[in-house]
């Protein structure tokens, strides 16, 4: 059963390790990470469903780790003393796989060109590990597929889901715009801030089914990051009336973070 969902960006600024007290700046993203932890420590599930832009992604295939786990550091950001090692829900992992084949769609294990954990599951994790940490996960890339397949995609990882009993939660990791101001690190176009304010509106009404009415040529625009990863936990919720908490949107950095959290009405 999927229990709840969250949206949630991924800016390794907000580590304290590696913002070294620029967090601080961002308050109310750091309250909203604080929020989704105290919220999945409620629920108790048994996997964490995680969807990545930074995970092995492939133009005409979604890709599913595979194998029992996987490590991870913030070397990258020259923080490598925070390291992850995370338990992979191999049999939902399987599931997914198999239901998607069922389907004939192009989605499963193969290919997997790096194993490390990317900064797109770890920075939701750090936070998530603050309050709960008995769990595994599902951590799932985006494709260069239309976005009417990814929403597809969640309608498969639902089907899995209820198939084999488990009790999850969903992380629909991504950015939003990063072209919101002159002096960010991408500069100022005004698709950006448009692009927030639209998905914002779109996802604090849990309106999932208008994820894919979106133009890909303004999402590119924009410069967005998490849009594949929110219309694939749309489709998860498929014909499921949610509540939803629009918790915060910050854009400090030129760079937009969004949160939003749904709970299922028939399992409140």
């Amino acid at each position: 059963m999927l229990l709840a969902g969250y949206m949630a960006p991924h800016p390794p600024i907000a580590v304290p390790e590696i913002g070294r007290g620029e967090e601080r700046k961002i308050a109310a993203t750091l309250e909203s990470f604080a929020e989704i932890a105290r919220d999945i420590a409620d629920i108790k599930p048994e996997t964490i469903i995680v969807t990545s832009p930074h995970a092995v992604m492939y133009r005409d295939y979604f890709h599913i780790s595979p194998g029992d786990g996987a490590k991870g550091s913030f070397s990258q950001f020259k923080a490598g003393q925070v390291r992850f090692d995370v338990r992979y829900d191999r049999e939902l992992a399987e599931a997914i796989e198999a239901e998607a084949e069922c389907h004939d769609f192009p989605a499963g294990t193969a290919g997997e060109r790096s194993r490390a954990l990317d900064h797109g599951t770890m920075v939701p994790l750090f936070f998530i590990n603050k309050a709960y940490t008995d769990y595994r996960i599902v951590r799932i890339g985006l494709a260069g597929l239309p976005l009417s397949d990814h929403r597809r995609f969640g309608q498969i990882i639902r089907d899995a889901i209820e198939k084999t009993g488990r009790r999850c939660v969903f992380v629909a990791s991504g950015d939003l715009a990063h072209c919101q101001k002159a002096d960010g690190p991408y500069g100022y176009r005004p698709e950006g801030p448009e692009y927030d304010e639209r998905i914002m509106e779109v996802m604090g009404r849990g309106a999932f089914s208008e994820l894919t009415a979106f133009d890909e040529d303004f999402l590119d625009r924009a410069m967005e990051c998490g849009h594949r990863s929110f219309t694939i936990m749309g489709g998860a919720f498929s014909g499921t009336e949610v509540t939803v908490r629009k918790l915060s949107h910050e854009a400090t950095f030129g760079v937009g973070y969004g949160f939003c959290m749904y709970h299922p009405k028939e399992v409140q």
